[in-house]
């Protein structure tokens, strides 16, 4: 990718996968009496280069019983962590207890909700009327032929490799290389490398993960995504997604991320979500699902067959 590296801004294209970062410091409730001083790279752009986790036990939206707080008490923090642990080790699913990564056991910053507008911490109704929506790879319950299993069946393309960037299971971490005309946020979940064109403008191809164009604002780097063609279909939204991310960094090891969710036809008004990614001293890691996915792909075909004939 000659014309990637012709814009280098960082300290060099191999720090994505391989360059050892500062240590991780789990991000701190208290603001700083002082504004954090953003790094610049050589090329005078804010560094926001390294491995970012945002993994975190949040949820999305603010459940019932925490209805009109936005943060809990470290007493009430600490009986709920151990509550969910210990739902999650009694659960019947395939990623056990041992696959949650540890940062996704931690109400980070003591926060009850993702979701920062609307102020509830819920998502905003959904446009009336309902509108069509991009299915998403989904099954036909027939399992004919491999297409018939969705994306993520096949290990394609998972909801969870973003955008927007929230909390899954495990793989909850984000690459971010840099250069004054592309940067590039590798997701650690199923490889997916977003290029984004700086002060771009979008083009009119639709893919998966949709185009993306950037630009910043003081040291916020801001991502504008559309031409999302439906196939991952984030909560619904197929092909009407306008996505805008922010990247702020806020601390050595810390750096709020806030996403904004804009489709007049699924809901009824734009909504945001906020959470702190943290540094992390690690590379990117290779995924190894494979596309295809042959093994469980060739058991869920020989599973319909066999319950064809009724065995």
């Amino acid at each position: 990718m000659p014309s990637l590296i012709a814009g280098l801004c960082g300290a060099g294209l191999a720090a994505l996968l391989v360059t050892t970062i500062s240590g991780q410091s789990p991000a701190s409730p208290h603001a700083a009496a002082k504004p954090y001083a953003v790094p610049k790279l050589p090329c005078g752009d804010p560094d926001l280069e390294g491995v970012w986790n945002y993994g975190t036990a949040t949820p999305l939206e603010r459940p019932a019983q925490w209805t009109g707080r936005t943060t809990i008490s470290d007493q009430e923090a600490v009986v709920w962590e151990k509550d969910n642990a210990q739902r999650r080790s009694s659960a019947n699913n395939t990623a056990g207890a041992d696959w949650w990564e540890p940062q996704n056991f931690i109400l980070k910053n003591r926060r009850t909700a993702l979701i920062v507008d609307p102020e509830d911490g819920r998502l905003p109704p959904p446009a009336t009327p309902p509108a069509g929506r991009g299915r998403g790879g989904a099954r036909s319950g027939a399992y004919e032929n491999p297409e018939d299993l969705g994306l993520q069946d096949r290990c394609i393309a998972w909801p969870a490799a973003a955008p927007p960037y929230t909390p899954t299971v495990y793989n909850n971490n984000v690459g971010i290389l840099q250069t004054k005309d592309n940067i590039v946020l590798q997701s650690e979940m199923i490889h997916v490398a977003r290029i984004v064109r700086m002060n771009g403008t979008h083009g009119t191809m639709k893919s998966m993960y949709g185009d993306s164009v950037g630009h910043w604002e003081g040291t916020t780097l801001v991502v504008d995504t559309i031409n999302f063609d439906g196939k991952i279909n984030y909560r619904n939204t197929g092909d009407h997604l306008h996505l805008i991310e922010r990247f702020t960094r806020t601390g050595p090891d810390v750096m709020e991320y806030r996403f904004t969710v804009d489709d007049a036809k699924t809901w009824s008004r734009p909504w945001t979500a906020m959470l702190d990614m943290t540094k992390i001293e690690a590379p990117i890691y290779e995924f190894a699902c494979h596309e295809g996915n042959s093994i469980s792909m060739i058991g869920t075909l020989q599973g319909a067959r066999m319950a064809e004939q009724g065995k």
